[in-house]
């Protein structure tokens, strides 16, 4: 028994209200793999603000029908198809599809669509080469730090050069 109509457009508004959250969708070749291991796959997505979802790909041409941001997403939909929508963390999500993917050596990229723009099979191994969003915030951090401390020693060395002057001007004086 196939879906009915009414099925069919609740899937489609669901799909539209991920696309509408999402800032990456990437395309993945899923064939071949078996429930524990999409379930492993949507899992390690998860913690990553990432949602794997497998649906027809006529469902997903009438979701991105008439968004301008995904409407590339159309040249990859072809085969078996599963959906990696990301929220928020692309780096952390893409790592995860990468290390999943060396592990099981089943499933590929078909592709990926970021910001309106198609990415290449490099582009988004660049994309899970970039350190975590983590890494890079405690990097500014320090490098703020280390500003600050530059300053504070820097305030903090006029008086007590301008102390040592004076106190060397008057044992001066004084002999």
């Amino acid at each position: 028994m196939g879906r009915t109509l009414e099925n069919k457009q609740q899937i489609v508004k669901e799909i539209k209200s991920l696309l509408s959250q999402s800032e990456m969708a990437v395309v993945l070749d899923y064939k071949g793999l078996t429930i524990k291991e999409m379930s492993d796959l949507r899992s390690r997505l998860q913690s990553n603000n990432g949602v794997c979802k497998v649906t027809k790909n006529s469902l997903m041409r009438r979701a991105i029908d008439g968004e301008s941001n995904w409407s590339d997403l159309e040249s990859l939909l072809t085969g078996t198809n599963a959906f990696v929508l990301i929220k928020e963390d692309v780096g952390g999500a893409v790592k995860a599809i990468r290390s999943f993917q060396k592990e099981t050596k089943k499933s590929e990229t078909k592709g990926a669509l970021f910001e309106g723009k198609l990415l290449s099979e490099s582009q988004i191994k660049e994309i899970a080469d970039l350190p975590s969003k983590e890494v890079l915030m405690a990097k500014i951090a320090g490098a703020i730090n280390g500003v600050a401390t530059k300053i504070a020693v820097g305030i903090n060395e006029v008086p007590s050069g301008l102390a040592r002057s004076l106190k060397q001007h008057s044992e001066s004086s004084e002999s």
